[in-house]
């Protein structure tokens, strides 16, 4: 009799820690009607934790997105910077110790960490089915928007933003910048000291490491049709390591340290000591040039072998506090205006994770009009050259041996 009763104690606990703020279980909020998530979202207070390393990404959400969704929505939004590695970690640590209740609301992720989330059930969902925003303005059927880096997102999270991969340089430095990787070793060897790459842990790091993982190993198309493949790694591999430890001996410091990240290799370009940056998102530049972090003379360029293409996602892990709120507020980043203004270069530059074709006529003709920058490639240069991800476990496979082939070695 009090083993059963004990049994009945835990059961009921467990169904309560299972239940939202307002009383209500995970499947009976997905079983509401959006008005009824939206009425329950009021007066909650959102904690959105992200990558903080940009300054106008957060200015996006400090200066738009929180007055607008307190004054049209009565949600409080909290910006928390985290790395994502560490967000995730907290998650994990919590649903170790069976915390229900946490302190995440949204997060902002995509590729390897969100296999990662998904695989340890760290997520909320499926929940963008039920987002207004989401059925009326996203190409959900787009393999972008279904596959995160060859993982299927099954409604787990919403896409927030499309970039593409740019590199950065200031051409009063650079006349002639390089359209190949082999151009780029020669530049490297011409210009000693004046080039680099953040660590293959770094997000931005990494893609650079990807581009090269195209070019000397296999291509996108073999990647993305063989999945994840030893053999053509075996094949591969030694072009990839060999160009990087052929350029090593003259980049900054002479590759015996690297960029921890790429707000560090921003800092490196802002005061001259490398002449080129890069990174997701082609119009970053123009909010860094406009507030005096990067020369007026920056502009931008791809290789001509292409560049990777990159979809990001906002999720509500499994034990937020706020779930209504948190959806009513990932509804509100995908509105046509909160969008657009994103899409300007005033704060963020980076493009739209909504379909143009599904935009009204006026939205459309702000699309269209609005002027990304000097520093910005056209739509149709960006679009011609785009490349898509292939599966996170080559990220991993970067990370585990970049050190031991190229930072351990003379």
């Amino acid at each position: 009799m009090v083993k059963k009763l004990i049994l009945i104690i835990i059961t009921v606990f467990m169904l309560a820690a299972c239940q939202s703020e307002n009383g209500q279980s995970a499947e009976e909020l997905l079983q509401q009607d959006w008005s009824e998530i939206e009425n329950s979202a009021k007066g909650t207070t959102v904690r959105m934790y992200m990558w903080g390393g940009d300054d106008g990404i957060n200015r996006y959400i400090d200066e738009y997105a929180s007055p607008r969704l307190m004054e049209e929505h009565d949600i409080t939004l909290e910006r928390v910077p985290m790395d994502t590695n560490e967000i995730l970690q907290k998650l994990f640590n919590e649903k170790k110790a069976g915390k229900e209740k946490g302190t995440i609301d949204v997060i902002w992720i995509n590729g390897e960490n969100f296999k990662n989330a998904k695989d340890n059930e760290l997520l909320f969902g499926p929940f963008t089915e039920k987002l207004p925003n989401v059925q009326e303005f996203v190409d959900t059927e787009s393999l972008d928007i279904q596959y995160d880096f060859g993982t299927e997102v099954e409604g787990l999270e919403a896409p927030w933003g499309k970039v593409q991969f740019v590199y950065f340089y200031d051409e009063e430095k650079v006349a002639d910048p390089p359209n190949s990787f082999d151009e780029l070793k020669d530049w490297v060897r011409e210009n000693p000291g004046k080039f680099t790459y953040p660590e293959a842990a770094d997000f931005t790091g990494n893609a650079f490491l990807r581009h090269l993982l195209y070019e000397k190993v296999a291509s996108a198309d073999s990647l993305l049709e063989e999945g994840y493949s030893e053999d053509l790694l075996e094949q591969g591999e030694e072009n990839l390591w060999n160009y990087l430890r052929d350029i090593k001996p003259f980049l900054w410091r002479e590759g015996r340290t690297y960029p921890s990240d790429l707000t560090e290799l921003d800092r490196l370009y802002n005061q001259g000591e490398v002449w080129m940056t890069f990174g997701y998102n082609e119009a970053r530049a123009e909010s860094l040039i406009n507030n005096g972090n990067f020369p007026k003379s920056t502009k931008s360029f791809i290789m001509d072998s292409g560049s990777i293409g990159n979809t990001h996602f906002l999720a509500v892990p499994f034990n937020s506090p706020s779930k209504e709120g948190a959806m009513a507020a990932i509804n509100f980043f995908l509105s046509p205006k909160a969008q657009l203004t994103k899409y300007e270069s005033t704060y963020w530059g980076e493009n739209i994770a909504l379909d143009p074709a599904k935009l009204s006529e006026e939205d459309r003709a702000k699309l269209e009009a609005i002027n990304r920058g000097a520093s910005v490639l056209s739509p149709e240069a960006l679009a011609a050259k785009n490349l898509p991800e292939v599966d996170a476990k080559y990220v991993n496979w970067l990370k585990e041996h970049w050190i031991d082939e190229v930072v351990k070695t003379d």
